[in-house]
């Protein structure tokens, strides 16, 4: 079986973070979720990605993209 490749970072290049929320303004990531992002797996990384739909969601910054339903890998 190969291995997927890395998932990229969300980043969106507007590097500030909110100083209520503790959130990006570009990403929507917490501090933390930035930090941990290079050495995380992609399992982590996608954990990460579907808490951001969410925070994107309720911020009501969602895209096409956020609406799709997510395709399933066959075993």
């Amino acid at each position: 079986m190969s291995s997927l490749p890395d998932i990229p970072s969300p980043c969106t290049g507007v590097c500030t973070l909110d100083k209520q929320s503790g959130l990006c303004k570009g990403c929507l990531r917490s501090r933390d979720e930035i930090r941990i992002w290079g050495k995380s797996d992609n399992e982590a990384r996608l954990a990460i990605l579907q808490e951001l739909k969410k925070r994107r969601m309720a911020a009501g910054r969602i895209s096409e993209s956020d609406l799709r339903p997510r395709r399933r890998r066959r075993g």
